[in-house]
This record gives structure tokens, C-alpha cells and sequence, in this order.
């Protein structure tokens, strides 16, 4: 509609100023030290949905850091829509890949660099400006909802309590989520689902103590050489996942949703350019498209042990960690995948050493319908935005809330993502396209108008 163009255009510059601020906010959800930058930056947040027209907010106080809820009603028997994201962000080490700083945020040819930009500051403030779009022009056709949580970096540990004991604050016709990525402007796309996720921590243990290397080495087992013995006898020469059972109850794609895929564009070449690679690794028989969406992976994450400081130490360390996840698809259960990933760890290690592990966090797999009204409306909006229809896609990442919110609200979810996969999520350097921002901030009032009409 014109007079929502005309308003986002008025109040581009004010729109990307708040933003900035918020990303000034270290609101690192793992790190105590940063406690505080969490509970201003659930302030700031407030203080703007309260600009953009809301009726009430309310910060609730959990076990660890806010929740934020908000609302609009303008009638009970009107469709409503409940608005999900976070406003914590990963930590931002290693601090010296960055060419900004991360809670510095700075424009460099058209995009916003900073930790948080796209995940997920960027894209949940789209919907309190969409928001505001709909509040000012007096267009405003349901109800909004928000429910903006502080710990989804960290496993979302209280929301399932806060969901569970506020179903009737949290009603709602659908969850619209903007925490997925789009193919590209040219080429949008939707998630259809997001895998699940198992993670864990585990931890090899040889000697009492860090020992002489050249006095001990070759008599004691290192528990570095262990360790990555273990992690690497979990992929075949196929790089299949070796774990007994581990694909037991995995659903494939069917041929039809393989094809409907392989529509997206892809260029190999390209993708490897932008990562700096001279050759793709994966699970063989399936395309990298395939691999990242459609198939689960086991990946480390981080592994230590022994001196790391500057020079040399030649020791033989007594202890090594790692931290390994798993990325789920349909029909596993990060529940069953974590038990079955701490035995085996506990199971594969030699008489020379002892393992201890642990499970951090997880969440199960999601699917969307893309029959569903909210689906439809979204497709709709991004078709009017954009003037193409939106591909279908599996996103490769994962949201451990949305099976949770489906159980207690017994309601779907629909995803609109506006970053893309290349915008360095988790890591150094993390952007966000203005245009995305804007292009975002333009679609989601369709999305409104839309799901309202098919609602009736």
C-alpha cells in the first residue's frame, strides 16, 4: 500500500538510527558479565514497542535474563498474530577477525555490520517497525502480539516455563518468526522447516596431571590424540554419521520435495569463493543443498587441551574437551540422539582413559505446512514485495522453541526470514543488507493484511 511506503520512506533514517542503537547493546546471553547489558537492552526494546503504538509491555524476570511481552488488540474476534524473536546474540570472539568492533556497528557499502545485525536484532526490530507502519497509518487490520525472549542463543532454558504458564497471555492464531535467511532479493525463498539440534560437551581424561612430554610420551595415552580419534571415527570414508542407530528414524525427503529444492539456484563456484575453500566436504549422495537442509550432521565445535599459550610447552596435557552438535531432521528425537551421543562417546573411549560428558542444550526438529493460511499470506506478501514467487526451502539452522510453542499453544508457526546465509551468523564480521532490513519492514504489513483476508 502507498501510505505504508510513504511512511517507511519518511522514517528510513530513524528506523536505522534505533536499530544502530540496539546493536550497541553487548547483550551476550552466555556471559554473567554481561547480566546487565540484557536487562537494558529488554528496556530499550520496550520503550520502542511502547513508540510504535502498543497497548502494554511487560518485561517479565525469569531464572536467567527477560522475556519481553507486548501487545496490540484492536479486537478480540479479530485474527491475531504472535510475533517471535530474541534479543540476546552470540559472543563475538575471536575479537581479532573482526574489522569493526562488534558492538560498534558500522555501514560499509549497504550493509550493517555488527553482532546481532541479522541474528536476530535486525530482523525482530523489522516487526516493531512493521508495527508502527500499520499503528501510524491507521491500517492496523488484527491483533500483534510479541513474545521477545533473552536466552534463545543459550537453549531458551525459560521460555518452555514462561510459555507454559502464560497460554492465555500467549494466544494466538499464528507465530511468525524473521530468524531464517532468503535465498537471495532476487531469488526469495521461505523455510518450510528448521532441523533440531543436540549439543554436547565431552571431556577425555588420561593422567592426574599435565606431564612431560618427553619423559612420559609414548608410556601414557594423551587425551588430545584420544579425543580426536573418537571424533574422527564418527564419519565413514562417505562421511556418514557411524554412530549405531543414529539414522534409525530419520524421514527422507521424497523425491518430489528433492526436485522442488534443486529449483533453487546454486552456484558451486561461488559459494566456495565466498568461504575460501578449494573443495566442498559432505555426506555423499546428496547435493550441498541437501546436506544443509535436508540431511542431520555432526559437526565439533570447539576442542582444547594441553598449553596453549604464546611459545612452547612440551607437555602431555591430562585432560581434552570437546564440544560436538548434531543437527536433527524429522522425526528424531533430540532426546534420544543426546543419550545415544553421550553413550557412545562413554563406549568408544579405551581402558587408557576415562570420559566424562554432558548435555548443554537441544531442541527437536520443525516443519511447516506450505497448504497452511499463514504460509499462503506469506508467500502473498513477499510476492507483492518483491514481485516473484518465493521458493520453498529447509533452512540448515535450527529454533528449538518452535516445537515447543506448537505443544502448548497448539498453533503453527510460519517463518520470513530476510538475511541470508552469507551474512557470517555466529561468527566474526556478522552483517545485515539495509535493503534486507527495509525490504523486511515493507513485506510484513502484507503478511497482516493477508492472513486477516484469508482468515475471515
Amino acid at each position: 500500500m502507498q501510505v505504508w511506503k510513504e511512511y517507511q520512506d519518511k522514517n528510513k533514517d530513524r528506523f536505522l538510527n534505533e536499530l544502530l542503537e540496539l546493536l550497541r547493546i553487548p547483550s551476550i546471553s552466555a556471559k554473567a558479565e554481561n547480566k546487565a547489558d540484557m536487562v537494558q537492552c529488554a528496556e530499550v526494546l520496550k520503550h520502542r514497542l511502547l513508540e510504535a503504538g502498543v497497548d502494554k509491555v511487560e518485561i517479565y524476570p525469569t531464572e536467567g535474563h527477560p522475556i519481553i511481552y507486548a501487545e496490540k488488540i484492536i479486537d478480540s474476534n479479530k485474527p491475531t498474530v504472535l510475533v517471535y524473536g530474541h534479543y540476546d546474540v552470540q559472543p563475538a570472539e575471536p575479537l581479532e577477525l573482526w574489522k569493526s568492533g562488534p558492538f560498534d556497528p558500522v555501514i560499509i557499502d549497504g550493509k550493517i555490520f555488527a553482532r546481532g545485525s541479522c541474528d536476530d536484532k535486525g530482523q525482530v526490530y523489522m516487526h516493531v517497525k512493521a508495527l508502527e507502519t500499520l499503528i501510524k497509518t491507521n491500517t492496523l487490520g488484527n491483533n500483534i502480539k510479541f513474545c521477545i525472549e533473552g536466552e534463545e542463543e543459550v537453549g531458551s532454558p525459560s521460555l518452555g516455563k514462561f510459555v507454559a504458564t502464560h497460554k492465555d497471555v500467549l494466544k494466538a492464531d499464528v507465530i511468525l518468526i524473521s530468524d531464517t535467511s532468503m535465498i537471495s532479493l532476487d531469488t526469495p525463498s521461505i523455510d518450510i522447516g528448521v532441523r533440531g539440534l543436540s549439543y554436547i560437551e565431552v571431556t577425555v581424561t588420561g593422567p592426574n596431571r599435565d606431564l612431560h612430554s618427553g619423559v612420559y610420551g609414548g608410556a601414557v595415552a594423551n587425551p588430545i590424540t584420544i579425543l580426536a580419534k573418537m571424533i574422527a571415527s564418527c564419519h565413514d570414508e562417505n562421511n556418514h554419521i557411524t554412530i549405531p542407530g543414529f539414522y534409525d528414524d530419520v524421514v527422507d525427503a521424497t523425491l518430489e520435495e528433492r526436485k522442488l529444492m534443486a529449483e533453487a539456484p546454486f552456484n558451486e563456484k561461488e559459494y566456495k569463493d565466498d568461504l575460501g575453500i578449494k573443495e566442498l566436504w559432505g555426506e555423499k549422495g546428496y547435493s550441498t543443498i541437501e546436506r544443509t537442509g535436508l540431511r542431520p550432521t555432526l559437526e565439533l565445535n570447539g576442542i582444547w587441551g594441553g598449553y596453549q599459550g604464546e611459545g612452547a610447552k612440551t607437555v602431555l596435557p591430562g585432560k581434552a574437551t570437546a564440544k560436538i552438535s548434531t543437527r536433527l531432521v524429522p522425526n528424531q528425537s533430540s532426546e534420544k540422539i543426546t543419550a545415544m551421543l553421550l553413550e557412545h562417546f562413554k563406549k568408544i573411549a579405551p581402558p587408557t582413559v576415562t570420559v566424562s560428558a554432558f548435555e548443554h542444550h537441544g531442541g527437536e526438529p520443525y516443519m511447516t505446512p506450505i497448504t497452511s493460511t499463514a504460509y499462503l499470506a506469506a508467500a502473498k506478501a513477499i510476492e507483492t514485495t518483491f514481485g516473484k514467487k518465493p521458493i520453498p526451502v529447509r533452512g540448515g539452522g535450527s529454533i528449538p522453541i518452535c516445537a515447543l510453542f506448537e505443544k502448548e499453544l497448539g498453533i503453527k508457526i510460519v517463518f520470513m526470514g530476510f538475511g541470508l546465509d552469507s551474512d557470517n551468523l555466529h561468527s566474526p564480521n556478522e552483517k545485515f543488507n539495509l535493503e534486507n532490513y527495509y525490504k523486511g519492514i515493507e513485506t510484513i504489513p502484507y503478511f497482516h493484511k493477508y492472513f486477516t483476508e484469508m482468515s475471515v
